[in-house]
């Protein structure tokens, strides 16, 4: 029998007297939710399905057939679990079927409206989730929405892509006794542009003023327009402040006017919600946008010399970009790329292909950051890590000397030292059993990790080779900075001067064709807003991932 779907605004005492394939017992104090049961024989209306998605879609297909096995009684257990805090709820639709239909909304990118009518309109979701031949959906935009907020609240995206992992070991395709009982891992990142608007000073706290003004519309049943006049902020009625404004922008005399002007309205506001607002100003809603307010005018804005405030001087650190996104940044992939949005960071199996662990991080952070967080996730798994291939933004992560610390392998590109037509670093003789380093003309000097040698000035200056190793004026000795980690440096530039070496560097490549991956199906833009939504949106294309990849070597 096919499931039933129920309308919306029927209530517990009702449910009993409908017929239903999800058996429930309900009572008054706690609802126990049935799992989800499909099939496992292929009707004959499935195997036509089948036979039309073995050239395109290969993954419905996939899904079909080992959706039980995916989805058994263990791990729907544990999506139940996600309920007990509340008991089952009013929606009756299983976890383990909207955890399905997570998965295949990610593989074809589709809001959250359009998952619900595919339900009802595509054959391919009704094969996937075992309702072929109905006419109602399989569930509400509401459900779906709500069960994405508790696998993101209890972490069970993580686990879903946990579990990609834990079916393909019990796949024959997958013959785990014979890879290695420890982890080749490696790990990279790419942008993530992110979901939220990004805008200039101006337009920004004028952004942030009008959400101010708005909510105490909202509070005082007012409209805007009146609110914004009795604050004497009449800008902010405006849809745009610049064209309120109706200024030269070339102009920086007029520009910096504007800033003024802008501000004064601001402080009018905040102000005026002090003598009409008082205790709203402390809570929910209005606290929220008024504190996003003070954090940009704080951010962008400095007094000036002349009276008033005028835009700030160079960047804040740690500076906000958008309104609607918080932990949205400025970042760099390169010195002459920029950015805004978000970070996100894989971790592969280089034996498995398969993902262990995702990340994402603001823009401006550095990747090493993104290393506890996924090793934390792979400590999950019970496998140790014996070789972690890295590019050298992860290289001052501690992961790097907790791998080292258990006799493990760090695989990365060495930092490249150049010094112009002058004596490279390579040039220097570096001694780290005695530490000591021996310049091209013998002279030598003791070294300390993470700092900078200089070599005796009068040598220097005496030298004969002195126009071939520095610039530095007379008087000045010849510099040259030792790394923190120069004993693993040491090791990496010698690794890399092999051709065993470089062959084990390119091993990386299968991490960059796996992000590649996520970063097609992702697309250059963010689904959400915010780091944790992101990373339940990277999770799971991490999990569609490893799911195509089980299927590819099964085929």
């Amino acid at each position: 029998m096919n499931p039933i779907s129920y309308a919306t605004g029927i209530d517990r005492a009702h449910l009993g007297m409908i017929p239903c394939a999800f058996e429930r017992a309900w009572t008054r104090e706690e609802a126990v939710m049935e799992k989800w049961k499909p099939k496992g024989e292929v009707t004959k209306g499935e195997a036509f399905i089948l036979k039309r998605l073995e050239k395109k879609r290969k993954l419905f297909g996939f899904l079909r057939r080992h959706r039980n096995e995916i989805f058994d009684e263990a791990f729907q257990s544990e999506l139940e679990e996600m309920y007990r805090d509340t008991g089952a709820g009013s929606d009756p639709v299983p976890p383990a079927l909207l955890a399905m239909a997570v998965i295949v909304q990610g593989y074809l990118g589709l809001s959250d409206a359009d998952a619900v009518d595919a339900t009802v309109l595509d054959l391919r979701w009704q094969l996937v989730l075992d309702r072929l031949g109905e006419t109602d959906p399989a569930f509400s935009q509401g459900a779906l929405q709500g069960f994405r907020e508790r696998l993101i609240a209890h972490d069970m995206d993580r686990r879903l892509l946990e579990r990609t992992i834990e079916f393909a070991r019990a796949t024959s395709e997958f013959d785990w006794k014979k890879l290695p009982k420890t982890l080749r891992v490696a790990i990279d990142s790419s942008p993530l542009e992110g979901a939220g608007r990004v805008e200039d000073t101006i337009n920004l706290l004028g952004h942030a003023g009008r959400k101010v003004a708005e909510c105490a519309a909202e509070l005082l049943g007012w409209p805007l327009e009146q609110v914004c006049r009795e604050a004497r902020a009449p800008l902010l009625a405006e849809s745009s402040v610049k064209k309120a404004l109706d200024l030269d922008w070339s102009d920086p005399a007029q520009k910096a006017s504007a800033v003024k002007s802008l501000s004064v309205e601001l402080e009018n506001l905040k102000g005026w919600l002090g003598s009409q607002l008082v205790a709203e100003m402390k809570k929910p809603p209005l606290q929220a946008p008024l504190k996003t307010l003070a954090e940009l005018m704080s951010q962008d804005l400095e007094p000036d010399p002349g009276g008033g405030v005028k835009i700030r001087d160079g960047v804040a650190p740690d500076r906000r970009v958008s309104v609607e996104d918080g932990e949205m940044r400025h970042g760099r992939k390169s010195k002459s790329k920029r950015f805004n949005g978000f970070k996100r960071h894989i971790a592969t199996d280089l034996d498995s292909d398969l993902i262990l662990a995702g990340a994402i991080t603001p823009a401006n952070r550095p990747e090493e950051e993104a290393a506890p967080e996924l090793k934390r996730d792979i400590e999950l798994l019970g496998r140790d890590i014996a070789e972690l291939n890295i590019d050298r933004g992860y290289i001052a992560s501690p992961l790097v000397d907790e791998v080292l610390g258990t006799g493990g392998q760090v695989v990365c590109k060495p930092w490249v030292a150049r010094n112009g037509n002058s004596f490279a670093k390579g040039a220097f003789k570096i001694n780290l059993r005695d530490r000591t380093i021996t310049c091209p003309a013998g002279e030598t000097e003791h070294i300390e990790f993470g700092s900078v040698v200089e070599f005796d000035p009068e040598a220097c200056d005496r030298c004969q080779l002195r126009a071939s190793c520095t610039a530095a004026s007379p008087g000045t000795g010849r510099t040259v900075a030792i790394a923190e980690n120069e004993r693993l440096q040491q090791k990496l530039r010698k690794l890399q001067k092999t051709r065993a070496g470089r062959a084990k560097l390119r091993e990386r490549v299968a991490v960059e064709h796996r992000l590649a991956h996520i970063g097609r199906r992702q697309g250059r833009r963010a689904r959400y807003r915010g780091v944790r939504k992101n990373l339940f949106d990277l999770r799971r294309a991490c999990a569609i991932q490893n799911f195509e990849t089980i299927q590819r070597k099964a085929a």
